[in-house]
């Protein structure tokens, strides 16, 4: 039997106030967020465009909270290190993108960073297996990467099971469409990490603490 993980929550900065980052990131760590996540996209790999390595820089003066830098970008390998210069605790890069999988997983742990490999719900689980060895986290896509807001893809829950099986040391993160119940349904198929956005930051009490401590209780 697989011994149960800490559960993390890992609001996406991506649905906070884009006027008001820095003061959204505090409001994460006050709230009892554990990771502050960061969507970077570049317009290539996914249609929309984010920030870059001086946002990642801001975030790191704002809070103290780890910073998993998730990089939807066609070419991690070129821009790796400057996301770890400017202060991300994780990077995850996509197996999709065009780069050397191998390489920038070793780049980013020779940097002394802890390296995340994330896969698009297109991507079959047996994909990743070769890397379980080169890496801290895994990143489970749970909508198609690109914006906020989409639902959750039930089916993805089948290849949460199959890796965690596979990967029974490793964080298993869930990206997209988490909210109370998909967060719940995701733990029991064996994440860890639960990345959220809209349900934290567009909460009906529009309170981030009671948000995430609501998310918190619903799935552990």
């Amino acid at each position: 039997m697989i011994a149960k993980q800490q559960l993390i929550i890992a609001p996406s900065i991506l649905a906070g106030d884009f006027g008001n980052f820095a003061r959204d990131a505090k409001r994460v760590e006050e709230g009892g967020g554990d990771w502050l996540h960061c969507d970077v996209m570049d317009g290539h790999f996914v249609e929309n465009i984010t920030f870059g390595p001086d946002m990642i820089a801001a975030f790191r003066k704002a809070t103290k909270l780890p910073l998993d830098v998730h990089l939807m970008i066609e070419r991690p390998d070129l821009y790796a290190e400057r996301f770890i210069d400017a202060g991300a605790s994780h990077v995850i890069v996509h197996l999709e993108a065009q780069h050397d999988v191998g390489r920038t997983l070793a780049l980013i742990r020779r940097c002394g960073r802890a390296a995340g490999l994330a896969i698009k719900p297109a991507t079959t689980a047996d994909k990743v297996i070769p890397f379980l060895g080169q890496i801290d986290e895994l990143l489970v896509m749970t909508v198609n990467p690109g914006f906020g807001g989409q639902s959750f893809m039930p089916d993805m829950l089948l290849k949460i099971r199959a890796l965690r099986a596979a990967a029974k040391h490793l964080p298993i993160i869930v990206d997209g469409g988490i909210n109370p119940e998909t967060g719940r349904q995701c733990v029991e198929a064996g994440a860890n990490v639960l990345v959220a956005g809209n349900s934290l930051f567009r909460h009906k009490t529009l309170d981030l603490r009671e948000a995430i401590t609501e998310l918190r209780r619903q799935c552990n």
